[in-house]
């Protein structure tokens, strides 16, 4: 399995999104940086690294798939609630389509010339000043989602639409530590990294 580097993440993640039109509002980045991308992963909308060296995080393709599919929604118009809710817990083969990676993508080199304002779609060079699509709220209410990740690969995510009680991660921990080692007990649980037996 081949990891990379957060820099070395966002860069294929800019590679991979060479097409992304830009999400319908234009609020937020039209490719994840790593603030963005620490973020994300922070909420629980992306995994967790797959490996530490030392103190450098090391990425897989799962996170270039999450990233480009997450992307891709907010290009569709959907919210961060909406995708975290669509995305949480999703495999690699149905992340796949949504993200419409090809089977490798290809490297970023120095030789590779990156996209300029002039090389971007007409439509994206001023962006901010498209007008935003309603996002579609039947209930007139927005939607919210609070993620708790209770182990790696298993992450509980809470429709907040109603409620404002902060969840207490320990607590819910806790709660759910019988259906972790159920978990553990069938190998539902992605195994600890350098474990490849």
């Amino acid at each position: 399995m081949e990891l990379w580097t957060l820099g070395e993440l966002a860069e294929r993640v800019e590679t991979a999104l060479a097409d992304y039109p830009g999400q319908v509002n234009g609020r937020v980045r039209a490719v994840p940086d790593r603030r963005a991308i620490r973020w994300y992963t922070t909420i629980g909308l992306v995994d967790r690294p797959a490996e530490m060296r030392g103190r450098t995080a090391l990425y897989s393709r799962r996170h270039l798939l999450q990233l480009v599919a997450i992307k891709r929604r907010q290009a569709q118009g959907h919210t961060l609630a909406q995708i975290q809710a669509e995305l949480a817990g999703a495999t690699d083969e149905s992340l796949q389509p949504i993200a419409a990676l090809i089977a490798d993508p290809p490297r970023p080199t120095a030789e590779t010339p990156q996209p300029t304002a002039e090389t971007l779609q007409p439509s994206r060079s001023r962006f901010w000043t498209d007008r935003p699509m309603p996002t579609p709220d039947p209930a007139g209410t927005a939607e919210f989602v609070t993620a708790i990740r209770l182990a790696d690969g298993v992450t509980v995510v809470l429709d907040r639409a109603a409620d404002t009680t902060t969840p207490d991660p320990a607590r819910l921990a806790a709660a759910a530590a019988p259906l972790l080692a159920e978990l553990a007990r069938q190998r539902l649980l992605p195994r600890p990294s350098g474990d490849e037996t």
